[in-house]
């Protein structure tokens, strides 16, 4: 038999900063650091930045900056060395026990794929300082799977097929913090689509974009997949 034909949900894609890596409003701090930097209005910025929280950074700004491509590009640029510079100072941490999860996930047999809306530098940055860039196999960045991040499904579906854990995609789990994770899941098809609740938003809003079942963190994760199976 083909060993990835199986009932089990082989395949679990966890979003970063707010599910696995607290985030302590450092995609904040550096959204105002960005826009200050360029001259913006922070403060008419940050309603918008928080409603699309897991969004792929650039298409925000492309948003918020009314498709000037350049401006968009030198606001994304100055957000990655903002928040690489809090990396730096020591403001990155993991959400508690979610090394643990992933090392537990894994040893039950899943492939487990971390995947983020930073560019590649950021996410690297943040990988570093965790000392996680040999915690998991494959990690991806909206540029890994043609540039569009959630709510987009891509990341998820590249997890599917760069990996090949599983032979349907209604054998991923998918878990994040922010309605965009849950848009993403549901739009690949994920048979399981977790919200959790250490990031940016909450149980309302998390269960109205899809979310099959909120947990109070990532921890939580590994006895839903055993029950679920079960």
């Amino acid at each position: 038999m083909n060993p990835v034909t199986t009932h089990k949900t082989n395949l679990v894609v966890l979003d970063m900063a707010g599910t696995t890596v607290a985030d302590d409003g450092l995609v904040e701090q550096a959204f105002t650091v960005a826009a200050e930097r360029l001259g913006e209005d922070p403060a008419a910025m940050i309603g918008h930045v928080r409603a699309t929280m897991g969004e792929s950074k650039i298409s925000v700004f492309r948003h918020l900056l009314g498709g000037d491509e350049q401006r968009a590009q030198q606001a994304n640029l100055a957000f990655e060395e903002a928040y690489g510079e809090l990396v730096a100072d020591g403001r990155i941490a993991p959400v508690p026990g979610a090394a643990e999860t992933i090392a537990a996930l894994q040893e039950q047999g899943r492939t487990v794929v971390l995947t983020t809306g930073f560019a590649r530098v950021t996410q690297d940055a943040i990988l570093d300082a965790l000392g996680w860039r040999d915690l998991v196999g494959l990690t991806l960045c909206p540029a890994d799977t043609g540039g569009r991040g959630r709510p987009y499904p891509d990341m998820v579906l590249g997890a599917f097929l760069r990996t090949g854990a599983v032979d349907d995609v209604r054998r991923i789990a998918v878990a994040g913090d922010t309605s965009y994770d849950m848009l993403s899941g549901v739009r690949a098809g994920a048979g399981i689509v977790a919200g959790v609740l250490t990031g940016a938003h909450g149980e309302a809003a998390l269960k109205e974009h899809g979310a099959t079942r909120v947990l109070a963190s990532v921890a939580e994760l590994p006895e839903l997949l055993r029950e679920y199976e079960a």
